[in-house]
């Protein structure tokens, strides 16, 4: 274990706290994942890669962690009470598991893209409803939730009198009116508009049901996160994150729900990630100012000048702190290429580097430098500011190379520190790597794809559409989209 302090601001309590493990040398990690009815977002990237951050650092520090993200694949309720899966799949002719497996893998795909490392566990909702169902039993139990028509609503009433409902959010009850998923189809049943829904009666027309003590039904929304972070971290546990869009009302009514289940908090530190804008705006399909990670890496958007890579786009995404707003810019996303590739190119010249050993002045500056970057990273993981004192180590190591610094000024051990310390914040904390493509390389694809476009082209004019139709599907089979239009045939790498 690394001798390192690190503090985190905590959302529970609003205060930056020094992180200290329940189990030494052990961190129970749970951030809510995807729901899977659809592609995901470029918001939901930037929270997925802000925890791989967090994720990789607790590692650095020699934590043995086990990270647990779900799969939201039922009671993901829309406003008119519809689970967000059986309307994808009524709408797609898919029984929901397909919907909730052909979006699971294209997440997994897109995780993968922006080198985002795999959870210890991933539970799916629908894999955990016997769990579900006792926690329900719990809260009933002990007096916290109570059924109408078949259906068991969370009685914040009830729990108020005994805990503070809305300590995470800063609500007051008497201020909260119908903001549950379940408000419209079944507020007549509550008790109160805060109340929520822990289990849902089914219609016949529902797909995803299943039998529980009070009726054929399915499991609201919150539950799901309060059943699966017990069962795989216990009944309290270290680290709980999610977007800040999640707060209120969905890790609000996690606690309680852990608290009516059995009388404690579940997780010691709250950690919340903030929105991406797009041009100053909340990103919106209804306004157009939104942008897909595909479109983004193919440039296929007006919102953008070029393609940028995805190492890029994570790489952008570190110069900004977790908990602020990040604003993405075509100006932004071509500033952070620059940056990306001078940092590369210094981490180059620095494993080239060597030294006679000597003791010059430089060695502090870049000891401290370095010490610094980790100092930073200890402060909530902050990335820009860690980002920002690479950056004058990479000042320096220029310097080095172009002789304005003389390299025999280092001493072996500071340049061993360099070598290793730039490492390991670049590609073990950072999550980077250099998979980018020589120009000369997409030269060399450009002219590939040529031929086989020529050829595909000669394959039509003669009719032989079994030849042109084998080009184009060998070329879908490795992501690469070929577009027939009325100024020519274009194709595309479909990340």
């Amino acid at each position: 274990m690394k001798d390192s302090k690190l503090y985190i601001e905590n959302s529970l309590t609003r205060q930056k706290e020094l992180f200290t493990p329940l189990n030494p040398g052990f961190v129970g990690m749970y951030v809510c994942g995807p729901t899977v009815y659809s592609d995901v977002h470029l918001g939901n990237c930037r929270t997925f890669v802000s925890f791989d951050i967090m994720y990789r650092y607790l590692l650095y520090l020699g934590y043995k962690v086990r990270y647990v993200r779900n799969i939201t694949d039922v009671g993901h309720l829309l406003d008119d009470g519809e689970d967000r899966m059986s309307k994808g799949a009524k709408a797609d002719n898919l029984e929901p598991m397909e919907v909730a497996q052909k979006y699971s893998n294209g997440f997994h795909q897109m995780m993968s893209v922006f080198n985002v490392l795999p959870p210890s566990i991933e539970p799916r909702a629908t894999g955990h409803i016997i769990e579900q169902i006792e926690m329900v039993q719990s809260i009933l139990d002990n007096g916290y939730a109570y059924e109408a028509n078949g259906s068991v609503y969370f009685d914040t009433l009830a729990f108020a009198k005994d805990h503070n409902y809305g300590e995470l959010s800063g609500r007051v009850i008497d201020e909260l009116l119908a903001e549950s998923r379940d408000n419209l189809k079944h507020q007549g049943e509550k008790k109160h508009p805060s109340d929520f829904a822990i289990w849902m009666k089914a219609d016949e027309n529902h797909l995803m049901k299943w039998n529980s003590p009070w009726s054929v039904g399915f499991p609201g929304w919150h539950l799901e996160c309060s059943a699966m972070s017990t069962k795989y971290l216990g009944k309290t546990f270290d680290f709980h994150g999610g977007g800040n869009d999640l707060k209120f009302p969905h890790h609000e009514n996690e606690i309680a729900q852990n608290m009516g289940a059995c009388g404690c908090t579940p997780a010691k530190y709250w950690v919340h990630t903030n929105m991406l804008l797009m041009n100053g705006r909340k990103m919106s399909k209804s306004d157009g100012n939104t942008i897909s990670p595909g479109e983004l890496f193919t440039g296929d958007s007006v919102h953008v000048t070029k393609g940028y890579s995805p190492m890029v786009v994570r790489f952008f995404m570190l110069q900004c702190h977790y908990n602020s707003t990040l604003d993405l810019t075509d100006g932004g996303l071509a500033a952070a290429e620059k940056g990306y590739h001078r940092l590369f190119e210094a981490y180059k010249h620095l494993q080239a580097l060597e030294t006679e050993g000597g003791d010059g002045a430089i060695n502090a500056t870049i000891n401290g430098l370095l010490d610094q970057a980790f100092d930073d990273m200890n402060d909530d993981f902050n990335t820009p500011k860690a980002l920002s004192r690479l950056f004058e180590v990479v000042t320096l190591i220029n310097k080095l190379v172009d002789g304005h610094e003389n390299v025999n000024d280092l001493t072996e051990a500071t340049l061993q520190r360099m070598q290793s310390d730039f490492h390991a914040l670049l590609f073990d904390i950072f999550g980077l790597k250099e998979h980018e493509s020589s120009s000369s390389d997409h030269d060399k694809m450009d002219g590939l794809m040529e031929l086989l476009l020529d050829l595909r082209a000669q394959a039509r004019e003669q009719k032989d559409w079994g030849t042109s139709d084998k080009i184009r599907d060998q070329l879908a089979a490795l992501n690469i989209v070929v577009k027939d239009g009325k100024e020519g045939t274009s194709w595309t790498i479909n990340s």
